[in-house]
């Protein structure tokens, strides 16, 4: 078997390779793009050869950046269709395949590659663990919010913008711009390249597919909001992403779509963990969570590199032993914390923690607490302090929430 690295050439064969994979067929080209695959780089490509030289398997990697918890932006490459023909599934290409594309993420310097598992128990094995997570939550339209009395007897005060709704192919730039200022102030967030928007490469809002886009603007006129959704089946009005960095202006936009007219309901498909909307609502019960899945999986490569990168919001030390056995790794490392910045070098002390490196990978955002991993028996604790050492240690002051899809 060889596994080669694609090129501009391959482009053809390789979607009609993974599309066998998963048993599908190519979708219909739409004019001025649209498809997934025109976003693919096939410089980061692999393309597994059997020894006659038939493809038989592929992968692929996006250049995204991703924002860490403290604000920092870091190359991501984005693990994507992944495939192998039913005729030569466990004989081992699939293991070829990612770890000489770890192998090469490592070689161009990244320190970490992130991808969507499509299925749970893939991933693991190579390193990779859920770092991010989102709930799917559906609210009968009308839902009451809380007394608005209420709220201006706490100082709470009410929005001050606008909202205006527009055609997808009417405001393409409000809707790169809005989601740009955005990813960069959401840790666990992806960066959306400006070739994706330009090719309508993924999932509404950025592919073709009609939708109305509820834009907020502020006092001044600015966008800082928008909301993407349709009407479909039983009068249902499903939002594919409300993305912005202020809670009121959040707040706005879902007060708007749960007025809309001739709707029963309404389906929020991507609502951060621990979001406060269903709390806004006068009956916290009238929000029905109907999914609440791992999005962003994460996989390091460079562990001194990927923590020393990630702020920090509380002093302490840590000795962590991080095994990684797809990759033939092991390694001791003291962090040390210090005024929102990490020193993380290699030691010999004993250890706090014992981990494998997907388990470090789900840490990493801030998205999973250390000791939820130590009670599930993934993470060795090795004295009493040590798993709240680590909670307090991994705590961010913002969960980290990815929804965009690749």
């Amino acid at each position: 078997m060889e596994i080669r690295t694609t090129t501009d050439d391959d482009l053809e064969v390789f979607v009609e390779t993974v599309h066998t994979a998963f048993g599908r067929f190519p979708e219909t080209p739409v004019e001025g793009g649209g498809l997934w695959w025109s976003a693919l780089e096939m410089d980061r490509g692999l393309l597994a050869l059997a020894d006659d030289g038939r493809p038989v398997g592929t992968a692929a990697a996006h250049s995204f950046e991703l924002t860490l918890p403290g604000g920092a932006l870091v190359p991501a490459p984005g693990v994507t269709a992944v495939g192998v023909l039913p005729t030569h599934r466990r004989q081992g290409v699939l293991s070829a395949m990612m770890r000489q594309q770890l192998v090469e993420v490592r070689d161009r310097g990244e320190f970490l590659a992130v991808l969507l598992a499509s299925e749970a128990p893939i991933y693991g094995r190579f390193g990779y663990g859920p770092a991010t997570y989102t709930t799917r939550l559906t609210v009968p339209r009308g839902a009451a919010f809380a007394d608005p009395r209420a709220d201006r007897a706490r100082g709470r005060v009410g929005d001050s913008g606008s909202v205006e709704v527009l055609r997808r192919d009417a405001c393409g730039e409000i809707l790169e711009d809005v989601y740009d200022r955005y990813r960069r102030a959401q840790p666990g967030a992806l960066s959306r390249p400006h070739r994706w928007w330009a090719l309508r490469a993924g999932q509404p809002p950025v592919s073709p597919e009609p939708r109305y886009i509820a834009v907020h603007r502020d006092a001044d006129g600015i966008p800082d909001g928008y909301a993407s959704y349709a009407i479909g089946e039983a009068q249902t009005l499903t939002v594919d992403e409300i993305i912005t960095s202020d809670d009121s202006v959040f707040t706005a936009l879902v007060r708007f779509v749960l007025g809309h007219d001739l709707v029963s309901r309404v389906v929020f498909k991507h609502v951060p963990p621990e979001h406060p909307l269903r709390w806004q609502l006068a009956d916290l019960r009238a929000g029905e969570v109907g999914e609440d899945t791992d999005w962003l999986w994460v996989r390091l490569l460079d562990v001194p590199g990927a923590l020393t990168a990630r702020g920090w919001f509380t002093d302490g030390e840590l000795v962590l032993d991080v095994d990684d056995p797809f990759l033939a790794g092991h390694g001791r490392y003291a962090l040390t914390v210090r005024d929102g910045k990490a020193d993380c070098v290699p030691t010999d002390r004993e250890p706090d923690l014992s981990l494998d490196v997907r388990d470090l990978g789900s840490l990493y955002l801030g998205g999973t607490a250390p000791s939820t991993l130590v009670r599930a028996g993934h993470i060795r604790a090795h004295h009493p302090g040590a798993a709240a050492l680590a909670d307090a240690l991994f705590r961010t002051e913002r969960a980290p929430h990815c929804l965009h899809w690749f």
